[in-house]
């Protein structure tokens, strides 16, 4: 099975793609989804679009898991990333693929074992989990690889009640 992990932004999102064969989870790729913050909305929107169906096309997942929108203290920022996540759902669902969304205490809870769990922990284990030489850089591409493994865990649990 292949899963596709999503850390929505609008300047940076970041992707993950791990492999999983009798229960070893390997990486595929990562990196990030970035634009500029001159460019206007509807363009950033557009450019992550088309950069995330290009991924879907050169790496056929078979399902992908998104981070939920953590709404902070800045409801712009909150608005914004919404906004990248809408663009990420409405690709995904385009795409036929199966989606699940998960919180940011859920990705560090299945990721460390501990929800509150911070940065730096969960990069640790990604690495860790991943059996990767270094830490994935820049932190989205982490996140996005630990959204993927936080996938991997859920679906893997729904498995076991079909």
């Amino acid at each position: 099975m292949r899963i596709l992990g999503l850390d929505p932004g609008t300047a940076t999102t970041g992707y993950g793609i791990v492999d999983v064969e009798e229960g070893e989870l390997t990486a595929v790729t990562y990196g990030v989804i970035s634009t500029l913050a001159k460019t206007p909305m509807p363009q950033r929107l557009q450019q992550i679009q088309q950069e995330l169906q290009q991924l879907i096309d050169d790496y056929q997942p078979d399902s992908v898991g998104i981070e939920e929108v953590f709404f902070g203290r800045n409801v712009t920022t909150a608005i914004t990333v919404g906004q990248a996540r809408g663009v990420l759902l409405l690709t995904v669902a385009n795409a036929g693929l199966p989606i699940g969304e998960y919180s940011p205490p859920k990705i560090k809870d299945a990721v460390t074992g501990y929800g509150k769990a911070d940065k730096a922990q969960v990069q640790l284990m990604v690495r860790n989990l991943l059996d990767l030489e270094e830490t994935p850089r820049p932190d989205d591409a982490a996140d996005g690889l630990a959204v993927a493994i936080t996938h991997y865990h859920y679906q893997r649990f729904e498995n076991l009640y079909d």
